[in-house]
């Protein structure tokens, strides 16, 4: 016979930092963490057409799930205001003058919202499949705000050629990113 419990499951160690009650020193900590590895994510790229294939959505999506939708959108804010500073991005070029010319900045600008949509959609969805649609959600995001601005900044004829070079492309390696953080995610949250 099985009993129901009336306690809740302890919360997973990795749940510490998503929560309003962790401490500041590790709050900072993780946002700072987190925007250096989108920096470093950034650094592993490959040019194929405009927009480069990077590592960068793994720390992007990564700082929404391990730090909760504030603090993985701030993580992404530090990691742009840096850009501004020191050649972070995975572009040639730093600042402003970066924006201006890159016609992939859709998703930097894209990037705070995207760990935004994962960190709030996984607070609620705590499972493999909860995690894998959130980082789907947070996918679509990045590739949206992305795509757009690919559009006009690289004045494609028409919004097919946009999506394809901005976004489909791009879908089996970021579905792939995507099942190996969830796994990640998931096993990182069986820790107690």
């Amino acid at each position: 016979m099985h009993s129901i419990g009336l306690a809740a499951d302890r919360p997973a160690a990795v749940d510490a930092l998503r929560s309003s009650s962790a401490s500041i020193p590790a709050q900072a900590a993780g946002i700072i963490g987190f925007a250096l590895l989108t920096a470093i994510g950034a650094q592993f790229r490959i040019y194929l057409w405009e927009v480069p294939f990077t590592l960068q959505t793994l720390a992007i999506y990564g700082s929404g799930l391990y730090l909760g939708w504030r603090n993985g959108l701030l993580a992404q804010v530090l990691y742009l205001v840096l850009g501004f500073f020191v050649p972070v991005y995975a572009g040639d070029g730093v600042g402003i003058a970066y924006f201006a010319g890159s016609l992939s900045a859709g998703y930097l600008v894209a990037a705070p919202l995207s760990a935004a949509a994962a960190g709030a959609l996984s607070r609620r969805w705590r499972g493999l499949t909860g995690t894998l649609v959130a980082m789907a959600v947070a996918s679509l995001v990045l590739f949206a705000v992305g795509v757009g601005w690919l559009h006009v900044a690289a004045g494609h004829a028409t919004w097919l050629e946009s999506v394809d070079r901005g976004w489909l492309r791009f879908v089996p390696a970021d579905a792939a990113k995507i099942v190996f953080l969830g796994l990640l995610y998931a096993g990182t949250r069986r820790v107690r």
